[in-house]
């Protein structure tokens, strides 16, 4: 008989769980505009900067998301409360770079394969024109 291998969160995991534990507890509170920047406004340089700016694209390319916190972090929701895309900062779990993605809910269908996040290590004039489009592709 094999032996079970105990799988274990890392604390940036944990957290992330606990962050989402208290957006279910505080319900509405979780969700709005209020509570996205106020998560932004918590994240070191360069990812606020980055998510500030992120947060402008979406609203300008998909008008009709609404934004919400979903595992402490931002992310922008469709009317029936399903997150669409969201950002993760590069701090968020020590990682080397940002990441912008989608969920199953965005139509960014191609075929039998195509990429659900974007690495992110810096947000030039092409990375904005980018993410707009997938935003605007994702909510068509």
């Amino acid at each position: 008989m094999a032996e079970k291998k105990v799988v274990q969160l890392s604390e940036d995991e944990k957290a992330a769980m606990k962050e989402r534990l208290d957006e279910l507890k505080a319900g509405k509170a979780a969700e709005g505009e209020g509570a996205v920047l106020a998560k932004i406004s918590e994240m070191p340089e360069p990812d606020r900067s980055t998510a500030r700016r992120i947060h402008e694209i979406v609203k300008a390319a998909a008008p009709g998301l609404k934004p919400r916190t979903w595992y402490g972090m931002p992310a922008w929701a469709a009317k029936d409360g399903k997150v669409v895309c969201f950002f993760q900062g590069a701090a968020k779990f020590s990682a080397r770079y940002s990441t912008f993605g989608f969920n199953d809910s965005a139509k960014l269908d191609d075929g039998n394969m195509w990429p659900a996040s974007f690495a992110l290590k810096e947000l030039t004039p092409a990375e904005e024109a980018r993410i707009s489009a997938l935003v605007k592709k994702a909510v068509s």
